[in-house]
């Protein structure tokens, strides 16, 4: 996929692109919020979408470089769906269920995508890794992920995320 690259080139922000929903498309709130290393590096890149007008979080999608501390939680429980219920103020305790692999097709190219199921149901997930390893995490709340999602995910202006 041609979109799927390392940038180069900006010290100020991360050196990936960030794949998600373009925030003009969202009918909500939109946030964005960056998980910093100790050396200053980019570890993660975090998109909350509030659904209309902040009657609460909708989605969660993560951009996890490779080496990201967030990429392996200890409870297998992806750091995106704890965001999402922390947000959602649901303290209730969730387990990892099960995960399966499906193929998608977007246009001729196939992407293998993990579904993640956990022991909230309202909770649905699903994970891709990109060619330039980053995992892309999409966390939703009461709306199952279709496949047509993956169509709208897209990289953002690098400019959103520069300091300054």
């Amino acid at each position: 996929m041609s979109f799927l690259r390392r940038r180069s080139g900006s010290p100020a922000g991360p050196d990936f692109d960030v794949l998600a929903m373009d925030p003009g498309d969202w009918p909500g709130h939109f946030g964005a919020m960056t998980m910093t290393g100790q050396d200053g590096s980019c570890q993660g890149i975090f998109l909350r979408y509030d659904l209309f007008g902040g009657r609460g979080p909708a989605m969660f999608i993560g951009n996890l470089p490779d080496g990201s501390p967030a990429r392996e939680p200890e409870d297998g429980v992806p750091f995106e769906i704890r965001q999402l219920l922390a947000a959602l103020e649901n303290d209730e305790p969730v387990d990892l269920v099960s995960t399966e692999d499906f193929p998608v097709l977007l246009g001729d190219d196939l992407l293998i995508v993990k579904k993640v199921k956990v022991s909230e149901e309202r909770v649905f997930c699903s994970q891709f890794d990109r060619s330039d390893g980053v995992l892309v995490t999409i966390a939703s709340w009461d709306r199952p992920i279709a496949d047509d999602l993956y169509q709208l995910l897209k990289p953002l202006p690098a400019e959103m995320f520069q300091q300054g």
